[in-house]
């Protein structure tokens, strides 16, 4: 989108806003599906907790994508936009028995990634297609916090703890459909995770009904100039080439399955914020905004960096400046940043926001969540209003505190 477009946004929706662009989410998804168009059978099912609007979740089921869910609550949202049950896959971490069942009777494909769940549902429900999550212990994302195929992770069962699973198999005479991992995000190196692909087919072999493989998601996207990212094409062509010759010596064409977030919406979102106040300390300038982590905390929460640029003043001569929030916390998005020029009011873009942004956003100190607009066939809707102080009042209790009288 052009400044004057996000400029715009910003005037008739007032900030801070949130901004999608729905063709960056159509190229993104078109870009995914040729890279493994050398495969016969493949799906991608969107992982709804990094954007969860409804609208957006529409848009993918236009494009064709079915959906990767971690909630019930996701599950129910994935309905309500017109997903059929049979293409949402629930894959939740740590949720009760209760919970699985709930959604196993809505019709939707379950992701067990623990023994004792898998033994207590292969029990009950013998005749429901299972796919289990496993834990390869590779790590093939750069950040701890956001890598989960470790082997001190709480996510999947241990590729260690193969006997046990075929036991509760064997023993529950249940069916297992499909076989999934997820490493974590940001995956850096293809070959590692080829590697952890490799393990997933040695674990395929042990299941002789199975319909799809799963190889999760997480592939890095840029967050800034020159920023390196996953050569999707590349390894769509590796990967491709060993799914069929798996699948030829498995005797049938499996569906291969992907579950991708931030690649497919990271890049399409920008959060706009105004510029309160530019206050100059003895060593730092500060630019403080109308926001906070508490709507867009993933610099704070992880170190992530998204690019920032001042779209009121794009040509002014470059500064440094500690870009930081209105929250009673230190809610700093960047630290020492050359930014063109930045006065009050000024109006700066956060680059990246479409991913893990306003999903994690927060009512903290009392502050609304913003508005969500999407940009789309030249114009912009409002998909999500600005909260008020209704938003905020709503669900609490107010109730007499007033002291009983006590009879002498």
């Amino acid at each position: 989108m052009k400044q004057n477009t996000l400029l715009q946004i910003a005037k008739d929706f007032e900030s801070p806003v949130y901004v999608y662009d729905s063709q960056t989410i159509t190229n993104q998804y078109k870009r995914l599906t040729s890279a493994f168009n050398k495969v016969k059978n493949v799906k991608i099912n969107y992982a709804v907790k990094a954007l969860s609007n409804i609208s957006i979740l529409k848009l993918m089921r236009s494009l064709g994508a079915g959906l990767d869910t971690v909630s019930i609550q996701e599950v129910q949202l994935g309905l309500a936009a017109g997903f059929k049950a049979e293409d949402i896959i629930f894959t939740p971490n740590g949720v009760s028995l209760l919970e699985i069942e709930t959604v196993a009777k809505l019709g939707c494909q379950i992701n067990i990634d623990n023994l004792s769940i898998l033994e207590q549902f292969g029990t009950k429900h013998p005749k429901i297609p299972v796919c289990i999550r496993i834990n390869p212990h590779v790590m093939a994302g750069g950040n701890t916090n956001i890598s989960v195929g470790h082997i001190d992770s709480k996510f999947g069962i241990s590729i260690h703890q193969i006997p046990h699973i075929l036991r509760i198999v064997e023993n529950t005479n249940m069916t297992i459909n499909g076989i999934h991992m997820h490493t974590g995000s940001d995956i850096l190196d293809i070959d590692v995770f080829l590697y952890a692909s490799e393990i997933l087919f040695e674990t395929a072999k042990n299941f002789k009904n199975l319909e799809f493989i799963d190889f999760g998601s997480g592939f890095k996207v840029p967050y800034k100039t020159g920023d390196i990212e996953t050569n999707i094409e590349e390894f769509g062509d590796k990967l491709s080439a060993r799914f069929n010759t798996f699948c030829k010596n498995y005797g049938k064409a499996l569906t291969l399955a992907f579950e991708p977030g931030k690649f497919l919406v990271s890049e399409a979102g920008q959060f706009l914020a105004k510029v309160n106040v530019v206050k100059q300390t003895t060593s730092t300038v500060f630019a403080q905004v109308d926001s906070g982590f508490n709507h867009l905390i993933r610099p704070m929460l992880y170190g992530s960096q998204h690019e920032i640029e001042n779209i009121s003043n794009p040509n002014g001569r470059e500064r440094f400046y500690s870009v930081v929030g209105y929250i009673c916390e230190t809610d700093t998005f960047a630290n020492n940043r050359r930014i063109a020029e930045i006065r009050e009011n000024d109006i700066l873009a956060f680059k990246n926001a479409g991913a893990y942004c306003y999903s994690m956003a927060s009512n903290y100190n009392s502050r609304y969540r913003p508005a969500e607009v999407l940009w789309h066939n030249g114009e912009a809707h409002l998909i999500r209003k600005r909260e008020t102080f209704d938003d905020i009042l709503r669900n609490q209790i107010e109730i007499d505190l007033k002291p009983k009288k006590v009879k002498v």
